[in-house]
């Protein structure tokens, strides 16, 4: 009777598996800098990133939750307040109710966001997909394997098989990772979008990719490096915590110990 139920139970579970995993699309894992318990952000390629969402995803994208003077922190972008401040005055304008007026952003303002397009904002999309998939839907592959939110991003924007189909008077396009195949927007990134600075990687579409979307996950995990280092405090304190309480256990009881033998 048990071995029957179990052969059920595995059977309903692997063909619930399967059907999730068609509806899932395909991810493939990346590194990057920021994964494991001592990685950190590239300051450079966080700016990079920054530089193909301003000129690429910033058209129908909004990062309506990030401050625009986190551009300065050291554990991201890294600019001078004197960078932030001319970044933001040169490419957003914002509604000011005082002056009933748009005005060019300043650092104290947020992203701006965008809605004209009816495209999700991106500033929490990398924390949202975190535990999408594997195996299918658990997290187990972000916990053992560092797959999560940036990886979805990049795999969805080199995803793109160029078909294309019409349903419904929408255009959709294949899509190896979004679920179900097909996505209404068009490829975004084809390489050579942008133009990095000199001494910086060619802009292929991967590197595009990955640029941005180590940059999105910085936008959703700004404190990460914060809160890693605090967790390692911790630790080094627990272990050292731990040492002394054996230690003082063996002092107590040695004596006692020691008279009963």
């Amino acid at each position: 009777m048990f071995k029957k139920l179990a052969a059920s139970a595995l059977v309903a579970t692997l063909v619930g598996t399967g059907a999730y995993a068609a509806e899932e699309g395909h991810v493939t894992d990346y590194d990057f800098s920021f994964e494991g318990p001592f990685g950190s952000y590239d300051q450079a390629q966080l700016q990079r990133g920054l530089q193909v969402y301003t000129q690429v995803c910033s058209a129908c994208h909004g990062l309506r939750y990030v401050p625009l003077r986190s551009l300065g922190d050291e554990s991201g972008p890294g600019y001078s307040d004197a960078e932030v401040r001319a970044y933001a005055e040169g490419n957003f304008e914002v509604f000011d109710e005082e002056i009933d007026d748009y005005r060019p952003a300043r650092p104290t303002d947020t992203f701006p966001a965008n809605e004209a397009a009816g495209a999700p904002d991106l500033s929490l999309m990398a924390k949202a997909r975190a535990g999408f998939h594997g195996p299918y839907g658990t997290g187990l592959n972000q916990f053992f394997k560092g797959m999560g939110g940036p990886e979805y991003i990049v795999s969805l924007l080199t995803g793109y098989t160029g078909e294309e189909r019409q349903q419904a008077g929408t255009i959709l396009y294949e899509n190896e990772a979004f679920p179900g195949g097909w996505i209404s927007m068009a490829p975004p990134l084809y390489g050579e979008d942008v133009e990095y600075a000199e001494g910086q990687p060619e802009p292929t579409l991967e590197q595009e990719a990955k640029d941005v979307a180590a940059f999105l996950m910085w936008t959703a995990e700004p404190k990460m490096m914060a809160r890693k280092q605090a967790g390692l405090t911790g630790v080094l304190f627990l272990i050292g915590l731990s040492v002394l309480l054996y230690l003082t256990n063996k002092r107590i009881w040695k004596p006692i110990k020691h008279k009963h033998s």
